[in-house]
């Protein structure tokens, strides 16, 4: 038995969850997410809680059965609490601009780069000894895409470590040149 797959997802007060067939929707106070689950698992409900079964024991059937509970448990926390991803910007006269719905990064290329938001998603920048940027969402998988798209604009370095890096990522820095002798 998988042991993330056997763990019930507890469902909070203010997240509303409607199962239509293998259709899972999820509301909540930020917003509102559906999955269709896949067929070789079986979600139902148990009170406050929702339970993933596995419809039949083959190693795609085990494997679908911990990845659907992770989905819907993301979809939980998600419209209830929301993710966070912080990245930040290092190099001398790297800096962003928030516009409207739109980033506008300046990272040392001849323009600036335009970076629209998707929708559900919030950003904002702080600037302290670093320029760090925060984005918020309810969805995880759009916020990661969001982050590593953002990421793949000017990737770090490793020998001056400057670019764009999360802020949990650890950069290994590499040594330059050796001078002459």
């Amino acid at each position: 038995m998988s042991r993330i797959g056997k763990k019930p997802i507890n469902v909070p007060s203010e997240a509303k969850i409607t199962i239509d067939g293998r259709i899972i929707t999820v509301r909540g106070p930020k917003g509102t997410l559906s999955l269709e689950v896949h067929p070789l698992a079986i979600v139902e409900r148990d009170r406050e809680q929702l339970i993933v079964r596995r419809a039949e024991d083959t190693r795609l059937g085990r494997s679908i059965h911990g990845l659907c509970r992770t989905l819907i448990n993301n979809m939980v926390i998600g419209v209830t609490k929301g993710f966070t991803r912080e990245l930040l910007l290092t190099g001398v006269g790297y800096k962003i601009e928030e516009k409207d719905n739109k980033l506008v990064f300046h990272l040392g290329y001849s323009h600036p780069i335009e970076f629209p938001l998707p929708e559900g998603i919030k950003a904002r920048v702080e600037r302290q000894k670093q320029i760090s940027l925060i984005l918020e969402g309810y969805d995880k998988e759009l916020l990661g895409l969001t982050a590593s798209k953002i990421r793949s604009l000017r990737p770090l370095e490793p020998y001056k470590g400057k670019g764009i890096s999360y802020a949990d990522e650890r950069v290994i820095r590499k040594a330059g040149k050796a001078a002459a002798q």
